[in-house]
């Protein structure tokens, strides 16, 4: 069966194309426009966390990880697929990190990658290792030139970012050509050697980066762009229509093979994180309003449905429900982040913001050990071990899933997480309008840009948030312009003064949550003070989820840790381990959330580095006790329904801390009355 396609809605556009060029006003403006790469700077905790990733396993992957320094997109043989996706997932988040840190190592590894790149590229055009015309697969295509594109930003003005954009009009030229002969090399024919349906399932972004081409260098080529992008768009995979089906709202195991068998591309849980997006970015190119706002329906049904408590998407391969035993992987992580904020840019909607910023505070940092150099490939709510099980609990993930280490289970999200602060930190400042410039993503951010008006600003923000809700702006100006603060949803009162001035209308847009401001040219300083209060969330079968601001708190969970080598890489740094946790502690607890208690951090304390570990600077203090649960297979099963919760001991008192500075942890937790 034909996953549900589209239309032919694209025949009067097409007709049009014919006519007369399109302009950049011809898509759907963004709500708030992205800026380029190196606008945007980390300082405190996040430039830290960029260091820490370039000092660790995303910035040494080049030095010793044969699927990255022997690939074949750089002469060499060594693949995890046919695909031919692992070098492109990392030039995708390599980019960013090597330039966000301006770190000269990595900016030679991506330079020099990307100059053999382009010397490679074929006669005709193509991009990439294969050689035979079955072979070539657009999918890989599609996180290299979003990688191009980034590095096109940070190196305008170079003859390497001349080259870049002049590489990108080349493999246009061939894209044409290819899908205007029946979609060659998107959807598969007889006689060709690869599956089209990655490429279809994700072809947004292979039209968000077709999107940027078209608005930054278009060369005259508008028609063939929009052509290019109509034909992806043409045969993609239809997600508006499968969020309009009732099986997402179903758990799946329960669900006809001859349901979920044909629609896979649609219940694959990284497929998922990037195809959020997909009704924003199809909404965008065709100017349908509605479908661009189908993403919030996409949004809504994933996450009522699927969606762990640490703001991304249950899902081990394929989505599974809402228990806090399945996994959570680390690419739909990344995957989610990326399509949250570009949700956010193009539509504004303060809650996609919040989400966004619930993932990358919580749902990645667990996923990581603090210096970075190992991490996991599925993630479990309540995860009271790491190791490799007798049986894995997950629907297509093996025993080691749940490991720290090099390549747990499988090398995708090795190569595909270092894109997951560096884009978020990109994406933190956006410009508004003509002469603003807003803090969408909040964080310790800096901002460096001209705004289309003219006027030069550089913004600063000195905070310790999400860990603290004071924020500190020092802006200076060359001009008058608009400054916008988003306010999240979950904050109870917002105060803000600028130069020691209270600001006393303080009403944020109702729909996209920013505080205006209107700034002088000139040096200005804004206090901004947010206000959060303990969140209980329920969830399913009578337990609760603890949040403050934008964290989710979680009882940590001591152990012991045992490391040994990555077998076949006995010659990498040593910091290069697997790992398994044994927990010395007891874990089965549950908990009474009217008793919940914070602890905040102290105005002149200042936050660890590396941040998620032990000893975290907030906490939530509850009343709980142990009750009767015990391993299945060597992990922790579902909690017991309620009328079989009986405390075993005397009630104590437990700290939550930040899910992200507990690698074993109970997040999902049991409800008691004590």
């Amino acid at each position: 069966m034909d996953m549900l396609l589209r239309g032919v809605y694209w025949s009067a556009v097409l007709s049009e194309c014919n006519q007369h060029y399109y302009k950049e006003e011809d898509m759907l403006p963004y709500a708030f426009v992205p800026l380029p790469l190196g606008s945007v700077k980390a300082s405190g905790w996040l430039h830290d966390q960029l260091q820490l990733m370039a000092d660790g396993l995303p910035g040494h992957e080049h030095d010793f990880y044969r699927i990255v320094k022997d690939n074949p997109w750089l002469g060499g043989d060594q693949e995890y697929s046919d695909l031919n996706e692992a070098f492109t997932y990392w030039l995708n988040g390599l980019v960013p990190l090597a330039y966000l840190t301006d770190d000269g190592r990595l900016k030679q590894q991506v330079l020099d990658s990307v100059d053999y790149i382009l010397s490679h590229q074929q006669s005709d055009g193509w991009l990439g290792p294969e050689t035979e015309p079955t072979s070539r697969n657009f999918w890989a295509r599609y996180p290299l030139l979003l990688g191009l594109e980034q590095l096109a930003e940070a190196e305008e003005g170079t003859d390497m970012g001349m080259q870049i954009l002049d590489s990108m009009h080349r493999f246009i030229d061939l894209t044409d050509e290819m899908l205007s002969d029946n979609y060659t090399g998107y959807v598969t024919h007889p006689d060709d050697n690869f599956d089209d349906q990655w490429g279809r399932a994700r072809a947004a972004d292979m039209i968000v980066a077709l999107q940027w081409l078209y608005e930054h260098d278009p060369r005259a080529q508008e028609q063939k762009l929009l052509k290019c992008m109509k034909l992806f768009y043409e045969r993609a995979f239809n997600w508006t229509e499968w969020y309009d089906m009732p099986y997402i709202q179903q758990d799946l195991d329960t669900i006809s093979d001859d349901i979920t068998v044909p629609n896979f591309a649609f219940e694959h849980g990284v497929n998922v994180g990037q195809g959020l997006k997909a009704g924003a970015v199809f909404g965008r190119l065709t100017r349908d309003k509605q479908l661009s706002t189908s993403a919030l329906t996409a949004i809504d049904l994933t996450f009522t449905y699927h969606g762990t408590p640490s703001g991304v998407i249950i899902g081990d391969e394929r989505l599974s429900g809402l228990s806090p035993v399945r996994g959570v992987e680390l690419c739909t992580v990344v995957e989610t982040m990326f399509s949250l904020s570009y949700i956010y840019h193009t539509l504004g909607e303060n809650s996609v913001a919040d989400r966004c910023e619930l993932a990358a505070y919580n749902a990645l940092p667990v996923m990581t050990l603090p210096d970075w150099w190992a991490h996991q490939y599925v993630a479990q709510t309540n995860q009271p071990t790491s190791k490799n099980l007798s049986a894995a609990p997950f629907w297509s993930v093996g025993t080691d899933g749940q490991m720290y280490g090099l390549e747990p289970n499988y090398p995708c999200c090795t190569v595909n997480h270092p894109q997951g602060y560096p884009k978020f930190v990109s994406a933190s400042f956006v410009r508004d309008g003509d002469n603003g410039i807003a803090h969408a993503l909040l964080g310790p951010t800096s901002v460096d840009t001209t705004m289309n008006a003219g006027v030069s600003v550089h913004i600063s923000c000195d905070t310790k948030y999400p860990f603290a809700h004071e924020l500190l702006y020092n802006v200076q100006a060359g001009g008058s312009f608009e400054f916008s603060i988003r306010v999240p949803k979950w904050s109870t009162q917002t105060e803000i003064s600028v130069n020691g001035n209270p600001l006393h209308s303080i009403s944020p847009d109702a729909y996209t949550g920013m505080q205006r401001i209107s700034l002088e040219g000139g040096e200005s300083q804004i206090h901004v003070s947010l206000s959060a209060e303990i969140k209980v969330e329920p969830r399913a079968n009578d337990t609760v989820s603890m949040y403050h601001g934008a964290l989710l708190y979680a009882a940590p969970i001591l152990y012991d840790l045992t490391s040994s080598q990555v077998p076949g890489y006995e010659d990498a740094p040593p910091q290069v381990l697997n790992h398994e946790m044994s927990p010395t502690t007891s874990w089965a607890y549950a908990i009474d959330p009217r008793t919940a208690r914070f602890q905040g951090l102290d105005e002149s304390s200042s936050l660890p580095n590396p941040l998620w570990t032990d000893g975290a600077p907030t906490s939530i203090t509850v009343r709980a006790c142990e009750i009767d649960w015990v391993f299945v297979d060597g992990y922790a099963p579902n909690p017991p329904p309620k009328e079989h919760r009986t405390c075993l001991g005397d009630p104590f008192d437990l700290d939550l801390v930040p899910y992200g500075s507990a690698k074993l942890h109970m997040a999902e937790l049991p409800v008691v009355s004590l």
